[in-house]
């Protein structure tokens, strides 16, 4: 029997594989033979380890606490970053300027810049200064590592049991940590940041370092930081000869500099001491025998005739002018002499008109903050009022805080209609139901009134229409709509960006108080852009002028003279029959506008003559609903103080574009605009019911060929809710004047 040799190569291939899966067959069973004894070898070793019971128990809850610990950290971390951020810059260091404020009759309001005065070591300190530092800012100082849970849970027990803020939690180092890298706002986000940087700075320096750079850095009220520059002004003597008495009372400066400041309220700043000795004897610092003395003999201040400074304005000049150092505008000159167009006058008013309508009606409407601005249409700030009490809260609400400003937007959106369509006063608008995608406005009464002339739309405060206008602006487009009303808006002055959404054109963007005085002094100086400014002329201190702000700062033209005439027009009606009554001057004819945001969390009046320029917003720092408070009740009411102060004894000019109070009373009243058709003036006397006007826009709409979402239906929202929140689909939302 003879066999064939010759195989073939798909033969040998077939082979090949079946040796090959015979041997990876084979050393897997060899392999998984070998791994299970040594698994077998593995758990015998681990089983001599094996724990049972407690500490099994104890085991696993240590195993989870490290996985718990390990996430915890990640959280941290991610949360500390940040707050490192602001370590970036040369902390220690305090800003190069000194700068000299006058007002704008050329006395001297007070100073900014190197103020701390750190040439005096902490040993030089006398020892009853940093005790009763410590006793009420921080008994537990050298022992905690920054943050003090037992000092705050006391403080928290403290709180609760009176039903207020009596003791606050914060160490002596957190509080340095929001001096030197953080603003004065309340917010969550400040809070975590501080803890973050307190423990930095537990790092960084030693407790001696943190005690002086606390006792040189502490606002102590007067224009003063520092337990140095505040012996120096409350006592007129250094810092080394301060008595007990004396520590006591500057100790007492710390929890609130201007109600405890003994050139305001002697009485409670001799209280206020006291409660600081006691707290001395109760720390151990001192026995009851050592104070008697000084309860005995309280502290007085030497006489500076109660003067005040104007903080709040202070501050924002003095971020005007180190911004225009930072520029170049002074070359290497470090000391300055700024001449301010403050008017301290105005300047006192407007903070006692602010102080007077909260403390009267605060508690009725729920608010508790405040700010205004008082500016010359040029631009030149004669008052800043950043908040109730600057001792309390150094964060200037007026030139810092970004609110939502309601219907006080308006005027934008209508001064960019009047630049871009063939639209003037008396031109017909109609209000009637409108959506975008899925946002429907409303109005204040939660229904429509048709048709009516421009004037009487924006001095009612027709929520729908300046949507409407937002669409026709971008011919169709309600995107490109808003960009135009943004590019008009930042051209008219106002530099906080405004986010880009369907409620903008009826205030839903964030602004601030500046933003808003600056924007309405277009309409006051007939159509200049007027950038609010503190610096009049600013001078080296042997005489040489720097800078002048007439001489070297444009004012490009931003309005049209018509668009600027046609506005005032508009908006002279608003005090004189809309919706700004209260804010209507005696003799003196002004133009302004009411703001009142969602919820009525943000009450505004902006308002103007040919004179002056104000804007007023009524609040709380933590957004909280008011008590139904608009902007045609207490911000209007604080507008008409301010103002009517501010034109005593001045020649009265007149609006641009108003050609005396004839005429111009006659073109706010459509009664007698011969233009208007008739069947308007009806409509605008009569406001339609809902169901009414439904069915009269039903039959309007087979006529149209953009015809609006069916379904209609009106939110819940609270009646008045400033600024429409996206609604369900066809769903409309309330919103205020």
């Amino acid at each position: 029997m003879r066999f064939d040799r010759r195989i073939s190569v798909w033969t040998r291939i077939k082979r090949a594989s079946l040796a090959f899966d015979a041997w990876l067959s084979a050393s897997a069973f060899d392999s998984s033979e070998d791994l299970k004894g040594v698994w077998r070898r593995f758990t015998a070793f681990t089983d001599l380890f094996r724990a049972r019971g407690a500490t099994r128990v104890v085991l696993d809850l240590a195993s989870e606490g490290v996985t718990l610990g390990l996430a915890g950290a990640f959280v941290m971390l991610g949360l500390a970053i940040p707050a490192f951020y602001e370590t970036q810059e040369d902390w220690r260091r305090t800003d190069e300027l000194a700068v000299t404020f006058l007002d704008r009759y050329g006395q001297e309001v007070g100073r900014r810049g190197i103020r701390h005065d750190d040439s005096v070591a902490l040993d030089e300190i006398p020892e009853v200064v940093i005790k009763a530092a410590l006793a009420t800012e921080d008994r537990r100082f050298f022992t905690h590592w920054g943050i003090d849970p037992i000092g705050t849970a006391r403080a928290l027990v403290a709180n609760s049991r009176e039903g207020g803020v009596v003791q606050g939690g914060s160490t002596i180092t957190q509080q340095l940590a929001k001096n030197l890298f953080l603003s004065n706002e309340r917010t969550l986000d400040r809070k975590i940041k501080e803890a973050f940087l307190a423990l930095w700075l537990e790092f960084q320096l030693s407790k001696n370092e943190i005690l002086k750079l606390y006792l040189d850095r502490a606002y102590m009220g007067g224009g003063n930081f520092g337990v140095v520059a505040a012996a120096d002004f409350y006592f007129g003597k250094p810092i080394g000869e301060v008595t007990l008495a004396e520590a006591a009372m500057l100790a007492g400066l710390f929890k609130a500099p201007s109600r405890y400041s003994p050139h305001v309220n002697l009485p409670a700043a001799r209280a206020r001491a006291n409660d600081v000795l006691g707290a001395m004897v109760d720390a151990g610092f001192m026995s009851e025998g050592q104070v008697q003395i000084a309860r005995r003999n309280p502290a007085s201040a030497i006489d500076r005739g109660r003067e005040t400074t104007p903080d709040y304005y202070l501050d924002w000049a003095f971020e005007q002018v180190r911004d225009m150092a930072r520029d170049g505008r002074f070359g290497d000159h470090r000391v300055l002499l700024v001449k301010t167009p403050l008017d301290q006058a105005m300047q006192r008013r407007s903070e006692l008109a602010v102080e007077d309508t909260l403390r009267q009606n605060g508690e009725r409407y729920d608010v508790a903050q405040a700010a205004a601005v008082l500016m010359e249409p040029d631009g030149a700030v004669r008052a800043i009022v950043g908040g109730r009490d600057y001792g309390q809260s150094q964060f200037n609400r007026a030139a810092h805080a970004r609110r939502q400003p309601g219907s006080s937007f308006k005027p934008f959106v209508y001064a960019t209609a009047l630049s871009y369509l063939p639209y003037r006063p008396d031109s017909t608008v109609v209000d009637r139901p409108i959506c975008l995608g899925n946002w429907c406005p409303n109005n204040y009464n939660r229904s429509f009134a048709g048709a009516m002339p421009m004037i009487t739309a924006l001095a009612r405060s027709i929520n729908t229409i300046p949507v409407r206008l937002s669409v026709e602006i971008g011919e169709g487009n309600a995107r490109r709509g808003r960009a135009r009303i943004i590019e008009t808006a930042r051209a008219m002055g106002v530099e906080t960006p405004l986010a880009d959404t369907s409620s903008l054109p009826i205030g839903a963007s964030e602004m601030t108080v500046l933003d808003m005085a600056a924007g309405y002094a277009v309409f006051a100086n007939g159509g200049q852009r007027a950038r609010p400014y503190a610096a009049v002329e600013v001078t080296t201190p042997d005489g040489e002028v720097l800078y002048v702000h007439d001489r070297d700062e444009p004012r490009p033209q931003v309005l049209s003279s018509r668009v600027v005439g046609d506005m005032n027009t508009m908006l002279v009606a608003v005090p004189e029959r809309g919706t700004g009554r209260r804010a209507a001057l005696d003799g003196i004819r002004s133009a302004g506008k009411t703001g009142t945001t969602n919820a009525y969390r943000d009450a505004w009046y902006a308002g103007y003559t040919g004179n002056f320029v104000t804007a007023v917003w009524f609040g709380n720092d933590d957004f909280t609903s008011t008590n139904r408070m608009t902007g045609g009740s207490l911000p209007a009411m604080a507008f008409k103080e301010i103002m009517s102060f501010a034109h005593r004894n001045v020649e009265i000019r007149p609006i641009p574009g108003l050609d005396g109070d004839g005429p111009a009373m006659a073109a706010v009243d459509p009664a007698t605009t011969a233009s208007v058709d008739p069947q308007v003036l009806a409509l605008q006397r009569n406001t339609l019911s809902r169901r009414s006007f439904e069915v009269i826009n039903g039959i309007g709409s087979l006529f149209e060929t953009a015809r609006a979402p069916r379904g209609f239906r009106e939110s819940r929202a609270v009646p008045g809710a400033g600024l429409a929140q996206p609604a369900a689909a066809g769903g409309f939302t309330s919103v205020t004047r």
